[in-house]
């Protein structure tokens, strides 16, 4: 499928609203400023790959080897929307970090 170029900015622009809104209250909730951030990579993978989450363990080999296949597949346009989603959740971690120098606590 192809993306076109008025759904790439859309695309970008909603994964990282959506990682920075979610990096921001867990990281207001739980009080661990770069928790997204860390959590982050593996839900990009739980996006890409369509292998599931215990077979990581039981079937280690073709479970990475289909993660670095689908890895080398993956389009520009998604490399893209995944990459601001990162930004967003890293966003999020330098927001709080601001805010909380400057005295303001959240819970």
């Amino acid at each position: 499928m192809e993306m076109t170029i008025f759904v790439l900015p859309i695309s970008m622009l909603l994964f990282f609203v959506l990682f920075f809104g979610i990096g921001f209250i867990l990281n207001m909730l739980l009080r661990m400023s770069w928790i997204m951030a860390i959590v982050y990579p593996i839900i990009a993978i739980f996006i890409i790959d369509k292998v599931r989450f215990i077979e990581y363990f039981s079937n280690s080999k073709e479970s990475f080897a289909s993660l670095g296949s689908e890895l080398t597949q993956l389009a520009t346009a998604d490399i893209l929307i995944l990459l601001s989603g990162l930004a967003g959740a890293i966003g999020a971690g330098i927001t709080i970090k601001i805010l909380r120098k400057k005295g303001y606590q959240m819970f």
